[in-house]
């Protein structure tokens, strides 16, 4: 697969279609249901911009902003991505019916007590979160992402 993204003879346009069809869609498999904290976000963003680099020919001392690099490619950002793929979940989750297993997990508490530290985040705590960054209303009977509507 290198090859073929740092090849001189495709066009950059081409790499990263190329990318996104075959390496962001292995590192984002079943991503709508991780946990994703700041960190593995970082991880992720770190890990797609060695990889735009290296398409791109570019040096990480040679100081070019990754949007840059991005628009070449004519990607977006991994984390936009990532979350638009947890709301697409979470959308079909909304157009279930009430008696439907996979939309009583999503509103089922776990009873006992909790161990020390902060508690892990849920993941309908991380779509509120993702609804709010695009302003969205998290109890739409639609719900659009990015121009896409969906009718519930």
């Amino acid at each position: 697969m290198v090859p073929l993204l740092t090849n001189k003879d495709i066009s950059l346009t081409m790499r990263g279609r190329l990318y996104s069809s075959c390496v962001r869609s292995s590192m984002l498999h079943g991503s709508e249901t991780w946990p994703v904290r700041k960190e593995n976000e970082v991880a992720l963003q770190k890990a797609e911009m060695r990889i735009v680099r290296r398409m791109c020919g570019v040096k990480l001392h040679d100081r070019v902003p990754s949007k840059e690099l991005r628009g070449r490619l004519e990607l977006e950002d991994i984390i936009s991505v990532l979350q638009r793929n947890r709301l697409r979940l979470y959308g079909h989750v909304l157009r279930k019916e009430d008696n439907d297993w996979v939309k009583k997990c999503m509103e089922c508490e776990v009873e006992g007590s909790r161990p020390r530290g902060r508690p892990k985040k849920t993941l309908r705590e991380i779509v509120e979160k993702d609804c709010r960054a695009r302003d969205l209303n998290t109890r739409m009977p639609w719900f659009v992402v990015e121009g896409e509507s969906r009718l519930g």
